[in-house]
């Protein structure tokens, strides 16, 4: 059965009928009738209509099952408020289980993607140009590091969310003395909320707000990754697109093959990003106690549409063809490896890296004025333009060239230069590998404990259930 607003009334209805017949606030015998208009109306949930989701129509479907308004002594000390706000809360918070589930699976791929292609050389991008090398293992790990940002904020949100309602009435409490601890426990919270107008009037409005920025970020970045993948299919020869069966082929011209799930894809993550802008609308400028921003259909819509742009995105990564020679051939093709030139020339040579830029910006210049490729750039040339600027820059000083030819070329090689980085996150080829073993490590910390807290709540509701059946 769902774990919806017609189940968690259901629930709220066991665990206070337990407690308050334990509390001595329920007499035995309106407990014992009451629980048993509590399991007809259960059982007829398993018709959708009857699954109403308001205590205002739940509570009447009690007193018809049980032939006698008695039964209502068991409501004493509640309100709709901590009800309707506790079942907000619960299904919220399967939803975060839901959504951390299918973010957990993506980045397991992605992952695993990335210990794939640790030797796929591939340009990097800064303001749509080509830049720098790097790999495609970097790359991912850099999505990744986003990705778990996101997780991350997910587990500190629960933390956040898992309080209990229950037991503040409308919004001061209640002159019944109702065990809110027990209560929280049999729901499956770590405890109740502390302050009762806080629980009844403000998180409700506040927490889903945070958790639809989370499922925001997440859309953001499927987005940006999405929208790298589209810009290949304006190559002629793309270096990464998606395997044949993933496309379609255009109505009229034969040759294209469209990006359909791309496409569909970034539109689910565009939707996530303006449905998530759309919760805090509704939260925005409103009183307190008012209903605009607690809509459970609304924010649990936005988590079903995160769930499934999540396992979208996770199937465009499967179905990801990577072609590693035309990916080198694309480096080889444009001057990614210049700034390479001028960090050689200070670093080994002692020359400005300011003077060192423009040596090297004076090669690319000369470079496509003359249609000529990094890899066949002559040596002479880069002899001569070195000469050239530092005669005009810095004068009385050698203008010969002191790089040799042979570093002149390893300067230019893509894979070279990966390999000469030194810094702590960078893509050299040992720090990849240290940087994805740690986030395997993490990645694992993260699932066990989503899988712990699942766990926690399902057998706190297996207790609940036991426990009234026990009693009842």
């Amino acid at each position: 059965m769902d774990r919806d607003e017609f189940y968690w009334l259901g629930q709220i209805n066991k665990a206070t009928l337990i407690l308050n017949t334990r509390e001595g606030l329920l007499k035995p015998e309106v407990a014992s009738k009451a629980a048993d208009a509590l399991k007809t109306v259960m059982a007829s949930g398993d018709v959708p209509a009857n699954r109403v989701k308001r205590v205002i129509d739940f509570e009447p479907k009690l007193i018809e099952a049980a032939g006698t308004p008695a039964i209502t002594e068991m409501h004493v000390g509640r309100s709709s408020q901590d009800m309707h706000s506790t079942f907000r809360s619960a299904i919220l918070r399967d939803n975060v289980i839901a959504v951390s589930k299918a973010l957990d699976t993506m980045m397991r791929t992605m992952l695993e993607m990335a210990r794939e292609h640790q030797d796929t050389v591939l340009p990097s991008y800064t303001n749509g140009v080509a830049a720098q090398p790097s790999t495609f293992a970097h790359y991912l790990l850099g999505y990744l590091e986003g990705f778990k940002r996101d997780r991350v904020r997910l587990d500190e949100f629960y933390a956040r969310l898992n309080t209990c309602p229950m037991g503040s009435c409308v919004l001061n409490g209640t002159g019944w003395p109702l065990n809110r601890r027990d209560m929280a426990k049999f729901l499956g919270y770590d405890a109740p909320t502390r302050n009762a107008f806080d629980a009844t009037q403000i998180s409700m409005v506040d927490l889903p707000v945070e958790f639809a920025q989370i499922e925001a970020s997440i859309g953001l970045h499927i987005g940006e990754f999405i929208a790298d993948v589209m810009v290949q299919y304006a190559q002629p020869r793309p270096w990464m697109l998606l395997s044949e069966g993933k496309t379609y082929v255009s109505s009229a011209m034969p040759q294209k093959r469209n990006p359909g799930v791309l496409i569909s894809c970034r539109g689910n993550a565009s939707d996530v990003v303006s449905d998530a802008v759309a919760v805090m609308t509704r939260a925005h400028n409103v009183p307190s106690g008012m209903i605009d921003g607690k809509s459970v259909k609304v924010h649990d819509a936005l988590a079903q549409a995160t769930v499934k742009t999540l396992e979208r995105f996770t199937g465009i990564l499967t179905s990801l063809v990577i072609n590693k020679d035309r990916a080198l051939e694309e480096l080889s093709l444009d001057w990614t490896a210049s700034q390479e030139i001028a960090d050689r020339l200070m670093s080994r040579h002692g020359l400005s890296f300011r003077v060192g830029h423009h040596v090297a910006s004076g090669m690319v210049s000369y470079a496509r004025a003359n249609g000529i490729l990094p890899l066949t750039f002559p040596y002479s040339e880069m002899c001569r333009i070195y000469a050239e600027v530092v005669a005009k820059e810095m004068p009385g000083v050698d203008t010969t060239c002191p790089m040799t030819e042979h570093e002149f070329r390893a300067a230019l090689d893509p894979r070279e230069i990966i390999r000469a980085r030194r810094t702590e996150g960078s893509a050299n080829p040992d720090e990849v590998k240290r940087m994805m073993d740690e986030l395997d490590s993490e990645f694992n910390a993260l699932v066990g404990a989503r899988e712990a807290r699942a766990k926690a709540l399902d057998d706190a509701l297996a207790t609940l259930d036991k426990t009234f059946e026990d009693t009842f």
